[in-house]
Formats: structure tokens, sequence, C-alpha cells
């Protein structure tokens, strides 16, 4: 795709080009690469966020060491940022569709979305042990986000090779609301990011995550999944980085609540260089992040103690049974009978006895028919969970 003229002069952030000519003429957007030029302005209000931003985060990845079955917990906040990451992008289900215990075989397509967020987060957590975070590294997580799913015709795994852009539902190239960068601008684009993401920048980590992300939304790469493979890479930066040991910090809690004003300062950046602004409330978005995994994480903490505290006075016989019940309740958070049997590798009667004792506990309460089988919920544990992740109400 041709550029021949430039409709403004070089900005901080980057420049408007014209791409084609008479009435198929429109301007795509193509970034400068990082770190901003000028420099970043780190005034008090910043320093004193990131100064907190990087306490927090100091105390969540410690505070998290103390969770019980700490990769249980893991695994189910890696599926509620799944669900919620997933809704910012307008899939519509709960967290109690995702953790039905025969959500993968029965999945709808909001559901099985979910499902591959979950897989797609696991595997680029996993070769982050075998790769640099790379542009390479992005596609094959990509290509695990939507294989087979929503937008597994828009080129799993690869760089789009024409032009996309952002606007409401039938805008073309002639009303959207912001258009990336064309092809060739794009790949010379990533590649900058790429270098800068594995760079000794001596910018702190949380305000490089913060340039990161920006620079990969304004890229926006690939034809489908940009928020949600753009919302990962913060979280494997930091990963990379070391401020993070584990998959605990996660935004898109945030996002969905402020995504209007989220969309707002990415375009103040790209329309007047003010990546100020942007950082300050980038750091804003770790800070309540961080304190909102601390809180549940604390919950869970006092729920598990609680319950396995009153498992313990139990008569001897049946207490074996009724841990190993609970164990796996942690993990499922929603079960039913047959298939927690056999995957404790109990029979039926005995699962169903213990499950009755869970629920006499109030541990565990009887849920939804999913066809003959019934389900039971560990209740107390997904309201915890669940903050943040209802279905908004769609506007008559």
């Amino acid at each position: 795709m041709e550029k021949s003229a430039t409709k403004d002069t070089f900005e901080r952030s980057g420049s408007f080009v014209q791409n084609l000519s008479g009435e198929l003429a429109y301007y795509s957007f193509r970034p400068s690469p990082l770190p901003p030029e000028p420099a970043l302005e780190i005034d008090s209000n910043m320093l004193s966020l990131l100064i907190e931003a990087n306490r927090k985060v100091a105390y969540l990845d410690a505070v998290s060491e103390k969770i019980p079955n700490q990769n249980l917990f893991l695994s189910m906040y890696v599926r509620k940022e799944a669900l919620v990451s997933s809704q910012i992008e307008g899939t519509q289900c709960t967290l109690d569709d995702v953790l039905d215990p025969n959500a993968s075989e029965n999945a709808n397509i909001d559901v099985g979305d979910v499902i591959n967020y979950i897989k797609a987060s696991d595997f680029a957590i996993s070769r982050l042990n075998e790769l640099p975070l790379c542009m390479r590294l992005l596609k094959e997580t990509h290509a695990e986000l939507i294989k087979d799913v929503r937008g597994s015709d828009k080129t799993p795994g690869e760089f789009r090779t024409s032009q996309n852009w952002i606007g409401g539902q039938g805008s073309t190239l002639k009303n959207a609301r912001y258009i990336p960068p064309c092809v060739a601008d794009m790949k010379e684009a990533l590649d900058s990011l790429e270098k800068y993401i594995n760079s000794n920048d001596s910018l702190d980590p949380l305000i490089q995550a913060a340039l990161i992300h920006y620079q990969f939304e304004t890229i926006h790469p690939f034809l489908d999944g940009n928020g949600r493979v753009g919302r990962l890479l913060i979280t494997l930066f930091l990963m990379q980085k070391k401020i993070i040991s584990k998959p605990v910090l996660y935004i898109s809690c945030f996002l969905k609540m402020n995504r209007v004003e989220y969309y707002d300062r990415l375009s103040e950046v790209r329309q007047k260089g003010n990546y100020e602004q942007w950082v300050r409330f980038f750091l804003q978005i770790i800070l309540e992040t961080a304190n909102d995994a601390i809180e549940s994480i604390n919950a869970l903490e006092q729920l598990h103690k609680k319950n396995f505290a009153l498992l313990e006075k139990i008569p001897a016989r049946t207490r074996d049974n009724a841990l190993k019940l609970f164990e796996y309740i942690e993990k499922k958070a929603i079960i039913d009978t047959a298939k927690t049997a056999l995957e404790l590798g109990l029979s039926y009667n005995t699962t169903a006895k213990n499950i009755e004792l869970l629920c006499d506990m109030n541990i565990l309460y009887p849920s939804a028919k999913n066809g003959k089988a019934s389900l039971y919920s560990y209740t107390d544990y997904l309201e915890i969970l669940r903050k943040g992740t209802e279905i908004e109400k769609k506007q008559a």
C-alpha cells in the first residue's frame, strides 16, 4: 500500500500518513519508536504513583506465595482474567459458564472464546521459559487464542497483510475512529517494538509496560484478538523482567469498568503525543489491580482456613475423603457427582455422601441442573472471584 503524503508534521508519538490517492485516499497512523522523544517527564505525581505501584506489586507477588494450593488459585485467577478480557471484546458469558464441569464438551461460541484465552495464556507463560518475549511468541499465542473459535477465519498466528481500522459497527476507512499503521509501517513498528521490549532501557519496568501496551495497541498487528494479546503482553513483560514471578497481575477488570477513559487516553497519546497522562493512568490501573488481587488472596486464604478447620473436626473415618473433595472444589468450584467421583478415584456413592456432608456444613451448595446431573457450587469461593465478572446490561 503506497504512502504519498503526510497529514501532520512529525509529532512525538508519530504522524498520520496518506495512503492511496483521490477518492480512495485515507490516513493511517505511523507510530514513532519507543522510548518517547523528548524523554518522558516524570513529575512528582507520576513518581509517587510509581513508587506506590511498585510497592503494591512487590507485596502482591510475596503474598501470593502464602496461598494454600497456589497453583489451583493461579489456575482460577487466569480463568477470571480470561473471562473479563473476553467480555471486553463482547463475549457474553459468566464465571459459572466457564467453570461448568462440562464447559469444554458443550462450549458455545462465547465460552469457547474464554477457554481458548486460558489455553493461550498458559501457553504463553510456559513458552516464556523457552523464548524471550518476541513477535514469534506473540504470534504463536495468537494462534492458540483464536483457533477454532470466533475470529478463526482471520489468519490465526499471523500478522495482518491488509489495512484494518477501529470504529463502530458499519464503520469504514472514511469514518473510522482510528486507523492503525499500514502494513509496511506496521512491520517496521513491530521490529522496533521487539527491540525495545528486550532492551536495557533505564525507565522503570512498570513505565516500560505502559509504553509497550500503548504501542502494541496502536500498531494493532492482528485482524482480531489485539486487545486480548495486548493485555496479556503486560503480564508476560512483567514476568520477563522478574517484577512478578507468577501471573497474578491482570488489568482487565479495571479496564472493563473504565473502558471509555482507557480508549480516550490511548487516543490522547496518538493525537497530542501526551505519554505522561497515559503512564499516570496505567500506574493507577496497576495500583488498583494489585490492591484488588491482594484483597482476593486474603479473602480466599481466610475462607480456606475456616473451612479446613471445620473439616478437621469431623470423624477420622470420613475426614480423608472429605478433605480430598475439599481440595478438588478449590480447583473446580462447580462440580457434578459423576465427574468428581471419576477424577478423585472414588465410588459414586462415596462421592455423593461427601458432597452431602459438605452441603450440610454450608461449604457446598446445590446449584442448577446439568442435564440429569445436579451441580454443586463452592459459593463463597465463587463470590470472591466473581467481582468484576458480571455481564454488563446492554442499553435498550
